[in-house]
């Protein structure tokens, strides 16, 4: 991919092209906690967004993209753009001037190899390579979480998604080999071994696409808020679910609507589960470990309700797989992927197993993503 970002760049721009990459993540156990400033388990993958990038004088800046086959020129200084995927990276020029900074105007192309639709934040990726790129070259002198915060910033104010910052963050810190346990609240994070010899991580994609996710998941969102206020009337210095227990949420329950009580509950449980998951992987019990991905699941399905019939038929297949160590739907929801734990030696078998019932179930076929915990945003050349 990055060679053919950079033969694109030489024919329509020609020489002097800074290369970048920013990978895409997935989410061992964790999901929408981050809004809620609570724990996240991620980690980046070996599939990126990439760059080729160069400054240029005046005030135009040309974007060209490879996986849209599209060249747009913008005035950074200007309107929105109409595009959706320019929105991205003007956001994250905008939010950086809003901090302070001088953005010249740039020439680029770009493109990548995270799976569109796949809940593996190729939006984030894009967000973070560009925030990575322009900060380097314009020496801007953004930190990392700066930059994740940017990123963030960019989805509320110019894509009008009020997500929370793990995606950019993963994006930002990853670390071949490591998942990242981050503290959504004080953004302190901790780096943890994730290597399970004679595993896989492994995506099987529902073929559902997220028609609800972005509606349904600023509803979650107002609805976590409606349970922290009901307590936070009651509790001195309670602001977000992350300083809620289940002894607080089980004594308001009777002020909560049901469905407002249910969706805090798997917000604290999820916490918890994570939490507990980290110390299985730093003692290297990775069965344990799946387990929890399990109840993550369960959890997301029945308490928060994003899950849907085709997630939960492929959730069901692997938990009663022999050697399939965990499995749970991941990201938004209403769509998109099942994440696997699974031992190599089962592997095969599963697939022939869950591609089979699936088609018969669903009359398709569902896409398969082996993924590798890989690094973070990077200069390349």
């Amino acid at each position: 991919m990055i060679s053919i970002i950079q033969e694109e760049f030489k024919k329509r721009f020609g020489e002097g092209a800074t290369c970048y990459a920013s990978p895409g993540r997935v989410n061992l156990i964790g999901d929408h906690t981050d809004y809620n400033l609570g724990f996240v388990l991620p980690g980046a993958i070996d599939k990126a967004i990439y760059v080729a990038i160069r400054p240029t004088e005046g005030p135009v800046s040309r974007l060209y993209s490879v996986d849209y086959k599209e060249l747009l020129e913008i005035d950074m200084n200007g309107a929105l753009p109409d595009k959706l995927w320019a929105r991205f990276i003007y956001g994250v020029v905008q939010e950086m001037k809003k901090r302070g900074a001088t953005v010249g105007a740039f020439e680029c192309v770009f493109g990548g190899d995270v799976p569109l639709g796949a809940g593996l934040s190729s939006s984030a990726a894009l967000e973070s390579v560009f925030g990575y790129a322009l900060n380097d070259l314009f020496g801007l002198g953004f930190s990392r979480a700066d930059l994740a915060r940017i990123g963030q910033m960019t989805e509320h104010n110019y894509v009008g998604v009020k997500c929370g910052i793990m995606d950019e963050f993963a994006s930002l810190f990853g670390q071949k080999g490591k998942v990242i346990r981050l503290d959504c609240r004080s953004l302190e994070y901790e780096l943890v071994s994730f290597e399970p010899v004679g595993c896989r991580v492994m995506l099987i994609d529902s073929m559902v696409k997220h028609s609800l996710a972005s509606s349904e998941y600023n509803v979650r969102r107002e609805q976590c808020e409606a349970g922290v206020a009901v307590v936070a009337k009651h509790v001195q210095g309670v602001e977000s679910l992350r300083d809620v227990t289940m002894d607080m949420l089980d004594t308001y329950k009777s002020e909560m609507e049901p469905i407002v009580y249910r969706r805090c509950a798997y917000v604290i449980h999820e916490n918890q589960r994570l939490l507990e998951g980290c110390e299985f992987l730093k003692k290297g019990d990775y069965k344990a470990f799946g387990q929890k991905m399990f109840g993550s699941h369960e959890g997301l399905s029945r308490e928060y309700e994003v899950s849907c019939e085709e997630l939960d038929f492929i959730e069901e297949i692997a938990r009663e797989t022999p050697g399939m160590l965990g499995a749970r739907m991941m990201g938004g929801g209403f769509g998109g992927c099942v994440i696997h734990l699974v031992e190599e030696k089962v592997h095969d078998a599963y697939l022939e197993e869950v591609k089979s019932r699936f088609q018969a179930r669903f009359g398709q076929t569902p896409r398969v993503i082996d993924v590798v915990i890989g690094d973070g945003a990077r200069k390349l050349i």
